[in-house]
């Protein structure tokens, strides 16, 4: 038996080239940078440069107002992960068990993973504008004081929604292939064992589908992390008085709108080592109690 092997020794390199070439380019090159200018202190307009080491982390990690905005991120990311894989796995189980149809329904489903964030962020803020959104309107019908303008509270639900909305299409595709691996013949000896309804898909159909949740949570995460950016700048602008802003945004702040750059380049380079970390944690601990069947 003969071994495969490409008859041109250079086709290989060529096929590689493309990806090593983009990844170079767009992460290694901006990574590179962003650590170089976390070290300097610049003018806005780059005129004059000093270098200045650690000085620039130390009074990022002493800003309160970067310290507030680890704590929003920390619990936009869990409400946004959360949300998101919940309503995915409830909508793939439900259209798992569609007969007719099921092909027009999955698609339906899958439709708004190809609206852009930041279209995605003025969907819901027209929906939920205090001043003509519709379903301001019936809030307020409702007796529920709708203003996330003016409410720090209510603006981070909103941003939480769009941002899960958009996500949940993607959960949704990954969830329902997951579930069309699930042997059969299993789910019907649960049935003949008379294990049904609730407890059937807990005690067996969900443990199934842990390489897959766990997968996702660490999409999941990386996308409340970097991904809602537009969603964000799109709904609330990082407010009402910072009620909003995340580490992602707060980088865009302090470096394009405020021009300080060093700290902005040292805010970049924390947000990687976080999400490098949490990345890190979860392949750690949480994978331990996946099960690849």
């Amino acid at each position: 038996m003969q071994n495969a092997a490409f008859p041109n020794k250079l086709l290989p390199y060529l096929l590689l080239a493309p990806q090593v070439a983009i990844t170079l380019v767009f992460f290694y090159w901006p990574a590179s940078q962003a650590i170089y200018q976390s070290t300097l202190r610049e003018d806005p307009f780059g005129l004059r440069t000093s270098f200045v080491g650690l000085d620039n982390f130390r009074a990022v990690l002493s800003d309160p107002n970067y310290l507030g905005s680890v704590w929003t991120t920390v619990v936009f990311s869990l409400a946004t992960a959360l949300l998101a894989m919940s309503v995915a796995l409830l909508l793939a189980t439900a259209a798992d068990k569609v007969v007719r149809g099921k092909g027009l329904y999955r698609t339906m489903l899958i439709w708004p993973y190809a609206v852009a964030p930041a279209v995605a962020g003025m969907l819901f803020l027209f929906m939920f504008n205090p001043a003509m959104g519709t379903f301001a309107y019936m809030l307020r019908d409702m007796g529920v004081p709708w203003d996330p303008l003016l409410n720090g509270d209510q603006a981070m639900v909103l941003v939480v929604m769009a941002a899960a909305w958009k996500q949940i299409s993607y959960n949704f595709l990954f969830f329902v292939a997951g579930l069309q691996a699930i042997p059969r013949s299993l789910i019907e000896a649960a049935a003949i064992d008379g294990s049904r309804g609730a407890k059937r898909f807990w005690t067996i159909v969900f443990p199934l589908l842990a390489p897959t949740t766990f997968f996702l949570l660490v999409i999941n995460t990386t996308y409340a992390f970097f991904d809602t950016f537009g969603i964000i700048h799109a709904v609330t602008g990082g407010g009402p008085a910072r009620a909003t802003e995340t580490l992602v945004y707060k980088v865009y702040n302090d470096g394009f709108v405020n021009l300080n750059l060093g700290t902005s380049a040292a805010q970049s380079v924390i947000l990687m080592a976080i999400v490098i970390a949490l990345t890190a944690f979860q392949f750690r601990f949480i994978e331990k109690k996946v099960h690849y069947a």
